[in-house]
């Protein structure tokens, strides 16, 4: 392993039998030259005798170099190297590290988002390292060139990886994503899929899909899969892969609700957002003695949900918050306006050495006054932000309010929501919430504000009318590909 963090350098070394399968399905000779742009201790390197690897780490590069002294390996950052060298490839194989946009910024990630740009991918701020790194090992190949990686089961749903799937559509003549349920990497929370992308310099109109409940060493890409066309991928599926995880029965079923308006979009009935942010949690929320005994006035405090696990099913009542209260619980929002006299306790409380530290809190010193907390709204509805079996949507009938660790939903006017708990309760919206969200580590669905609001509430004649066999099983197969049964 390397020495440095894994978090920090996206490094967690391919298995044996994945770093074969994939040499396999790009090496076609043995005078195809190879190229791992990130080539780690050099595990791809190993297996073929003209090869060239890419190696940010010092330390990796020397055990690479000792285990392969046949390939030629570069030390130093892969884009940089990728931008001025004129060396050309048949094929390239290996595991990109995986950086998220917070550490893969600076001189490298501006540098990576110029050559993509320069080509056509145009990545947003919140691209993590991999998806660059492969449109930049993609420019190194010659034509007809191909290439095999592991990548992660973000490119099935994460909006960040269409960027990079319309560059591969419209310079390869194949796309192959292969979906695997098993995890390859069994001590990361993170799920890895597979990627093939054959026939460098030519184009396609369909991306190739196949799901495998778990991985096996093979020669070739696999021969069965889905073919998506571009049109639909982008579209129906609102450029997502995780539709086609599920049986094609459901997913008919579903595509039909949508365009025959039997079924509507969440965010047309609602704003789906999320809850406010204090910026010191444990300063700005009080135990109801705490508020007491600092003699805090009650037109400052507001009772507020702080996490879905706080949320009951259905129905937030007065009879809940008095419970919370009873067990005195940390529930109390510090409610402060942004003009007017502040109360002598407030500012007591304010001047302690807990206030000292939380107005230097980032969000505390960007705002003024610093202990005026914004964006404080009572909703209609709380929506869980991450969820273990399902998404829990609850009425807020107590006039709370919530921090962004739920999300807040506020009915559009004029619309009758009198059916929407039941029709949230569907297996049809339980679904949708399925192929609309995403997984998270440890069996964990989570659904980000635009994610909700794509959420598809069903007609109660759509309800009574669809085979719920299809729907469980689509729903059962979509959570134990988030491993959630796995995790109880």
């Amino acid at each position: 392993m390397k020495s440095p963090d894994h978090k920090e350098t996206g490094a967690y070394y391919t298995p044996d039998a994945v770093a074969e399968s994939l040499l396999k399905w790009v090496i076609t000779n043995q005078n195809d030259r190879l190229i791992d742009p990130s080539c780690g201790d050099g595990r791809f390197l190993l297996e073929h005798r003209n090869s060239v690897g890419i190696e940010q780490d010092d330390a990796a590069a020397k055990l690479a170099i000792e285990r392969a002294p046949w390939a030629l390996v570069h030390e130093g950052d892969f884009f940089s190297w990728a931008t001025n060298t004129p060396e050309r490839f048949d094929c390239a194989a290996g595991n990109p590290p995986f950086i998220r946009y917070q550490t893969f910024k600076g001189e490298v990630r501006q540098t990576a988002l110029n050559l993509c740009a320069k080509v056509g991918a145009k990545f947003n701020g919140l691209a993590s390292s991999w998806a660059p790194f492969l449109v930049a090992t993609a420019t190194l190949l010659q034509p007809g060139g191909r290439m095999a990686f592991v990548v992660p089961a973000e490119i099935g749903h994460a909006p960040y990886s269409a960027p990079l799937i319309e560059y591969l559509a419209a310079n390869f003549a194949t796309v192959h994503i292969v979906a695997v349920r098993e995890k390859l990497f069994p001590n990361l929370s993170e799920d890895c899929w597979l990627l093939y992308a054959g026939g460098f310099g030519q184009q396609t109109q369909e991306i190739r899909f196949t799901a495998l409940s778990k991985f096996k060493r093979m020669a070739t890409p696999p021969k069965t899969f889905i073919r998506v066309p571009l049109d639909d991928w982008r579209s129906t599926w609102g450029k997502r892969l995780r539709p086609f995880l599920i049986q094609s029965e459901a997913r008919d079923l579903y595509r039909a609700a949508i365009f025959e308006n039997e079924a509507q979009r969440f965010e047309n009935i609602a704003n789906i957002g999320i809850g406010y942010v204090t910026g010191a949690n444990s300063f700005f929320h009080l135990r109801p003695s705490e508020a007491i005994n600092l003699g805090i006035p009650k037109q400052f405090l507001h009772p507020t949900v702080r996490n879905g696990r706080a949320l009951p099913t259905r129905h937030l009542t007065t009879q809940t918050v008095e419970k919370w209260h009873r067990d005195d619980e940390q529930v109390l929002l510090l409610k402060m306006p942004k003009t007017g006299k502040v109360p002598a306790s407030v500012a007591r409380y304010l001047d302690t050495e807990a206030g000292h530290i939380a107005r230097q809190a980032y969000k505390c010193r960007v705002r003024d006054p610093w202990y005026s907390v914004p964006d404080v709204r009572t909703p209609d509805f709380f929506l869980s932000y991450m969820s273990g079996l399902s998404a829990n949507l609850v009425r807020n009938d107590a006039a709370c309010t919530c921090t962004n660790s739920v999300h807040s939903v506020q009915v559009r006017e004029g619309v009758d929501v009198s059916l929407l708990l039941d029709t949230w309760e569907s297996s049809f919206t339980k679904l949708s919430c399925e192929l609309e969200g995403h997984p998270l580590g440890g069996g964990m669905l989570k659904l980000e504000p635009r994610e909700a609001g794509q959420v598809a509430l069903p007609s109660q004649s759509l309800i009574e009318r669809f085979n719920p066999e299809i729907v469980d099983e689509a729903l059962s197969t979509l959570r134990q590909w988030r491993h959630y049964a796995a995790a109880q």
